[in-house]
């Protein structure tokens, strides 16, 4: 069931969150996109995509290809693939150990406010990660969630933001450094900001943690500053109920079928990570 959900209190927006596992990120691109295009047309309800992927420099819409500091063969003898997408921000890194958010959100039900959103992202990573022992904040002028680094040394990123919107409805979303192998990050220069470097959960607080025991705690406070009631689907539950709903979205007649029509829907939107 990928539509509205019912709790005790009442009808409250729902959304699905499945953990996809380790999964490339062309194929977590091709699966985002499907849900993309079933959410604006009204077929499932809003999902929240969680997952890691291999090595992998993925360059958004305002990025700089001069931030890519390695060559092809450098990338191919560590096993990083490269992908530019159309996400907002700048260059970044995904791999084992990060945990990769995809929330796909009618904003349109929720808040109409691209900024806001990003903000609400920021707002559950900052609550995430007290639950944790640690205190990250917000910088001006940038995205993503900071943690003070040692001595006078500039605040480290432990997670980054990149958005797009289309319709109202969300794609593209958070990374957020669990067990992250930090030593690829530089292969390039992170979001673009040459004199910053990230960090990780696992850096932080020098103990061993999982990627699962962060995406509960996301999850849970993404539900609550969205006013969602986030519920665990099954993969493969998901994925058979995502197919049943394209194919009957198609079998509806053009007029018949939901689309998302508010004001400005036809715009699309790229929110940068800077």
């Amino acid at each position: 069931m990928l539509g509205p959900r019912v709790r005790k209190g009442g009808s409250v927006n729902s959304c699905a969150m499945v953990s996809l596992g380790l999964i490339g990120w062309a194929e977590a691109d091709a699966l985002q996109k499907r849900v993309v295009a079933a959410r604006k047309a009204g077929a499932v309800g809003d999902v929240l995509l969680l997952c890691e992927h291999p090595h992998t420099i993925t360059l958004g819409r305002s990025g700089k290809a001069e931030h890519l500091l390695a060559g092809e063969n450098v990338l191919r003898q560590k096993g990083v693939e490269f992908h530019a997408t159309d996400r907002g921000g700048d260059i970044t890194y995904h791999g084992p150990g990060q945990l990769v958010g995809y929330p796909i959100v009618h904003l349109a039900a929720i808040k109409r406010d691209v900024g806001w959103y990003v903000r609400m992202l920021e707002e559950a990573m900052i609550r995430a990660s007290a639950e944790f022992g640690i205190t990250a904040v917000r910088e001006p002028g940038k995205t993503g969630i900071w943690v003070a680094g040692q001595t006078n040394a500039a605040p480290e990123k432990l997670a980054a933001i990149g958005v797009h919107l289309s319709r109202w409805v969300t794609s593209h979303g958070f990374a957020y450094n669990v067990a992250t192998d930090l030593r690829y990050f530089d292969l390039i220069v992170p979001c673009g900001i040459a004199e910053r470097r990230a960090t990780s959960l696992e850096k932080l607080l020098g103990g061993t943690f999982r990627v699962s025991e962060v995406s509960e705690r996301i999850s849970r406070h993404l539900g609550e500053v969205l006013n969602l009631d986030v519920y665990v689907t099954p993969r493969v539950q998901f994925l058979r109920a995502l197919e049943q709903a394209e194919t009957s979205a198609q079998r509806l007649p053009r007029e018949q079928t939901m689309v998302l029509a508010t004001p400005g829907a036809n715009v699309e939107t790229v929110r940068s990570d800077v």
